[in-house]
Order: structure tokens, then C-alpha cells, then sequence
């Protein structure tokens, strides 16, 4: 009865449209009072401590360090580069999107951040050349997700504060998924521009403008080399390197490309506040509803009830898959891991699954959450950015939808996609 009540009144806050955050709290202290076991100081201390981490620094440090890079001239520096390599085949300006969102998801953590720093650079771009408005969305609203699949990614931080797995070793596991997911979107790509007919940049480079435009793009490209290679170098944390990453970024846009103006800085610093005042209303909630469930050994009849349904690894992953799918529709993604991560872990280790390759699956589960309406927050970033309504970019997302969904199967049911760097680089 009092997970009815707890589940119950989370739906009832969720259709009333209740801000997740808040319906998650609100549901919480509906079960307390209903069930009179637990005192209302449990969800105050649920609160605190939720958020007394030193690995959750590195969230607020991250959404800082993306705000700061995206204004900085970073991106449309790595879009000049991404230009210079892929823009002269066959629909290269779609191919030169999904490179620079793999640029600059090893930068920003976020897939809105990254739909909305390379998007509003480039679909307009796409437009001007002839490009089908919605096939322009729906590359940079697929190719968006990828932001939070290469690392440094904040719902990988989130995961592994709510497991216990290692950042460090599920960031390394992020790699081949995230470039897998890139390569499968630039065939696409490539093929739907060969069928109507988009071309690629015609504009010759002499050997001088390719190195003045690599040249100018080198402190933009050092970024994910220095973020990652000083974590896998063990020269510091992955939150030392979110705290670097901020620097790094303010000296580069403030004095190197000197696009960030001091009156930049204090919109830059209110912006990435309230996104991360956001994130942490949610983790503190979500937090106490995780512990309510664990009071209650939701975890444990769950992973009772499917183990004694079936026992095959196949089915049960299956089954998680589309119940990641489905949440991914309806719940914001740190609240989704938060609540789920702790009861499927159990079912799924039980069958023999890898935490790491668990929580990529997991990850790019709620990636395609960005898309798939009615909260896919990477398709409103995008209507924005196109002048398209949400049934419209509805319709052209379900190609790229599918094509993900296959290279999800194959994350899944190929471990060694995510294990095989872990296993080569982490002792």
C-alpha cells in the first residue's frame, strides 16, 4: 500500500504538471505522513545528504564549464575544423553536425547544451543550403544525445554516485558507444543526402587557410585531450577536471579567443546556476524517493518477481530496454537514475551483467529520451533553433529514432563495446 501511495501520488503530481523535482518531493512527503513509520526530518536529512558529495562537484563544475565553452568561441571553432575534414562530401554540412556534437560532448556533459550550442550554428547553415528543415532538426536533435554518452558526462557522474561503479572506468566505457552512435548517424546522414541530392562544400582550401583554420581551433581541441588525459594520466580526479575544465575554458574565451566580455561572465555564471540549482532539486528529491523505495525493498521484490519470471539475460535486458525507453519518455534523466539505477542493478548483476556496461546501457537508454516526445528536451531546444512545431519534428525524428534504437541492441547485447577500453586502460 505505501508504494501504491508513493508511486501513486507521483503519477497524480506528474499529469497535474508538477515540475519533476518538485512531484518527486511532494510524493515523498505524501508517503511519509500516509505511512507514519519515518519522521518528516528523514526527508530533510535525505536532502542534505544527497548532495554532501565530493563527486557530485563535479555537476555544477561541468554545467559551468559547457556555458563557458559554448560562449567562448569554442564550438563554431571546432565547427570550422569539423568543416575543413567532412564538409566536402556527400551532405557535408549534416556529416560536419554530428562530427562537432562528438567534439563537443567530450566538453560539455549535456545533450541540450550541445544541441543548443552546435545547433544554433548549423541548421540555419543547413537551411540556407537547400537542406529539408526537418531532417536538419532531427540530425542535431539525434547527434545532441551523444553529449551526454562521450565523456565527461553528468548523467554518467549521477549513475555512479548512485551505484558506487567508478567514474573514471564509465567514462573510458563511454567512448566506442558515443563514436558508434556518431558513425551510425553520419551514414544516415549520408545516405538520406545522397537520395535528395545534397551536396558537399564546394569551397577549395589551400594548404595555408587549412592550418590558419587548425592552427586558430588548437586550444578548442586541447580541451577534451587535457579533461580526459589528465584523469586517465591520474593527474587529477574527473571532479579536479571539471574544476579545470572551467578554467581552462575562462582563460581560453576571456584572453586567447577573447569572445567572453566581462558582462558575459556574470549571465554565464546565473545561467549554469539555475541549471545546476535545477539538478539539484531533482537529486535531493529523487534521493529521497530512491531511499523510501529501498525502505519499503522495492529493489529486492522487483528483482525477485523478474529473476523467478525468467532467467535469460536476453529477455531481462530486453524488458529493462523498454522500460528505459518508455521512462525516457515521461521523466527527466538524473531523476530517472537516481530511482532506477539502485533497483535494476540488482536485477541485472544477477544474470551476470557488468555494472559499467549496465550503466551505459542505462545512459544511452535515457540519450534517446532526448528525443522521444512528450519531454524529449533536445527536440523543444531544436524547435527553437528550426521554427518547427513538436509534431512536425515529431515525424522526422523517427528515422534517426530507429537508427539509434538498432545501435542500442548491439550496446546491449555486445558487452565488449563498452568493456573493451575499460579492460585495456583501467587496472
Amino acid at each position: 500500500m505505501i508504494s501504491l501511495i508513493l508511486f501513486g501520488s507521483f503519477v497524480v503530481f506528474l499529469i497535474l504538471n508538477v515540475p519533476i523535482g518538485v512531484a518527486l518531493g511532494l510524493s515523498s512527503m505524501v508517503t511519509i505522513f500516509y505511512g507514519g513509520k519515518l519522521n518528516i526530518s528523514f526527508m530533510t536529512q535525505s536532502l542534505v545528504t544527497s548532495v554532501d558529495s565530493f563527486p557530485l562537484m563535479a555537476v555544477p563544475f561541468f554545467i559551468l564549464a559547457g556555458e563557458i565553452m559554448g560562449r567562448g568561441g569554442i564550438s563554431s571553432r571546432l565547427l570550422k575544423t569539423a568543416k575543413l575534414v567532412c564538409g566536402k562530401y556527400t551532405g557535408g554540412l549534416a556529416l560536419v553536425t554530428v562530427v562537432t556534437c562528438m567534439f563537443f560532448a567530450a566538453i560539455s556533459g549535456s545533450g541540450p547544451a550541445t544541441v543548443a550550442a552546435i545547433g544554433g550554428l548549423m541548421v540555419p547553415s543547413m537551411i540556407e543550403k537547400g537542406y529539408n528543415k526537418g531532417f536538419a532538426a532531427s540530425i542535431i536533435a539525434s547527434a545532441g544525445g551523444i553529449g551526454v554518452i562521450i565523456p565527461p558526462s553528468i548523467p554518467m557522474v549521477i549513475y555512479c554516485v548512485s551505484t558506487g561503479v567508478s567514474i573514471s572506468t564509465i567514462f573510458i566505457a563511454g567512448f566506442i558507444p558515443g563514436v558508434l552512435i556518431g558513425v551510425a548517424l553520419m551514414i544516415w546522414s549520408w545516405y538520406y543526402a545522397k537520395k535528395n541530392g545534397y551536396t558537399g562544400d564546394s569551397e577549395k582550401y589551400t594548404l595555408k587557410e587549412k592550418w590558419a583554420v587548425v592552427n586558430d581551433a588548437k586550444w578548442s581541441l586541447l580541451v577534451p585531450v587535457i579533461i580526459l588525459g589528465g584523469i586517465y594520466g591520474g593527474i587529477f580526479t574527473p571532479t579536479e577536471a571539471a574544476a579545470v575544465a572551467v578554467i581552462y575554458g575562462l582563460v581560453i574565451g576571456v584572453f586567447v579567443y577573447r569572445d567572453i566580455k566581462l558582462p558575459d561572465i556574470a549571465d554565464i555564471l546565473i545561467k549554469s546556476s539555475l541549471v545546476t540549482a535545477t539538478c539539484m532539486i531533482i537529486l535531493g528529491t529523487a534521493t529521497t524517493f530512491g531511499r523510501l523505495l529501498t525502505v519499503e525493498q522495492i529493489p529486492v521484490k522487483l528483482a525477485n518477481a523478474i529473476i523467478a519470471f525468467t532467467d535469460s539475460k536476453i529477455v531481462i535486458l530486453l524488458l529493462i530496454n523498454i522500460l528505459l525507453l518508455f521512462v525516457g519518455c515521461f521523466m527527466e534523466t538524473l531523476a530517472a537514475i537516481i530511482i532506477l539505477a539502485p533497483i535494476l542493478l540488482p536485477v541485472v548483476t544477477a544474470v551476470g551483467v557488468d555494472p559499467v556496461h549496465f550503466g551505459i546501457i542505462m545512459i544511452v537508454n535515457l540519450a534517446i529520451g532526448f528525443i522521444t516526445p512528450p519531454l524529449g528536451v533536445n527536440l523543444f531546444v531544436t524547435c527553437g533553433i528550426a521554427k518547427l512545431s513538436l509534431e512536425e519534428i515529431s515525424k522526422a525524428i523517427i528515422k534517426p529514432l530507429g537508427i539509434l534504437i538498432v545501435v542500442l541492441l548491439l550496446i546491449t547485447y555486445i558487452p565488449a563495446i563498452s568493456l573493451a577500453l575499460p579492460g585495456l586502460l583501467v587496472p
